[in-house]
């Protein structure tokens, strides 16, 4: 029996032009995007559809933008008959696309939506000064040399797994110095490659600390109802559904790893899920799902064209 999972992509996907072709399409996708510029006082669509690409890429405007992009085709999807509870068993989604799983699923506003995660970018990006983090791919080691080459290569700096998004494929995180001993140290350890990555501050590890407690601030000051289907969580890759938790794991997520091989591994075994549908800009987590599990059938649904396929695929 044929099983689904919707899931929302992570910073990194972002790309000038992104959503254009829906807004230009459906009308759905329009209103999200205007709700989304009048929530944050801002014409983030603009940046979205005409760049540049430097500002689309800071992470207060990245963020909110994957977002819009995500919860437009969900609402392009309820247009066509596709409502999320009755075709999805659980969303999943990668560090930010956590939030935008929790407003497809309806336990956020797309209004608050876009706020809380215009405070998250902002909050990380003042956590740790410009320069003094970083972030580094550890490309063909296992997680668990990984972690010891984190713990080695931290040297009384904060050096820690980010993300575990697929065998062979870990990110570090943490002060500049010691995540460029650890881009030495994985060679040494037989990594395929291991390089640095164009990002504007390490995210999930300790150093976000004061970006979680001003998510903790935020998170409490927002109204929250419980997701219409599980959410796996990145921190516990897990299924959740009470708001008090979801808020809960939504803080710790800040400095935690991002568990998204186990919890890939965990929806499609114990999960019982078959398929994986990426809802969103790009195809970074349709590739990672083929990774971690050859067996699993990944699609990833963000132009009209793959809408009306998925569309078809679904009422078949």
């Amino acid at each position: 029996m044929t099983s689904y999972a919707f899931t929302f992509p992570g910073q990194g996907s972002q790309a000038v032009g992104m959503g254009k072709d829906l807004a230009a399409a459906y009308p759905e996708a329009r209103a999200v995007f205007q709700e989304v510029d009048e929530a944050l006082g801002q014409r983030l669509s603009a940046i979205m559809f005409e760049g540049p690409d430097d500002i689309l890429r800071l992470t207060e405007n990245a963020q909110p933008a994957l977002m819009a992009v995500s919860v437009a085709v969900i609402r392009v999807l309820e247009a066509k008959g596709i409502r999320l509870a009755d075709h999805a068993a659980y969303v999943a989604g990668h560090s930010l696309g956590e939030y935008s799983a929790l407003c497809a699923a309806g336990t956020f506003s797309l209004s608050d939506t876009a706020r809380l995660l215009k405070t998250r970018g902002q909050a990380m990006q003042k956590a740790v000064p410009v320069g003094h983090g970083a972030m580094a791919a550890l490309l063909g080691l296992d997680l668990e040399t990984a972690q010891a080459v984190a713990a080695e290569a931290g040297q009384g700096d904060v050096c820690d797994v980010a993300n575990d998004n697929a065998p062979g494929q870990v990110v570090v995180s943490g002060a500049t110095a010691a995540v460029e001993r650890a881009v030495e140290l994985a060679k040494g350890k037989g990594a395929r490659r291991a390089l640095l990555l164009p990002v504007s501050a390490p995210f999930h590890c300790s150093l976000m600390q004061p970006a979680a407690e001003a998510m903790a601030v935020a998170l409490a000051e927002v109204s929250m109802n419980a997701p219409v289907v599980p959410l796996v969580a990145n921190v516990l890759a897990t299924p959740i559904s009470d708001p008090a938790e979801i808020r809960q794991r939504l803080v710790e997520q800040v400095t935690g790893v991002v568990r998204w091989t186990e919890s890939v591994t965990w929806l499609t075994g114990q999960g019982g899920v078959t398929h994986l549908a990426e809802l969103g800009t790009g195809k970074v987590l349709t590739g990672l799902a083929k990774r971690i599990n050859a067996e699993a059938t990944a699609t990833a649904v963000g132009s009209p064209a793959d809408i009306d396929a998925f569309v078809a695929e679904l009422t078949a």
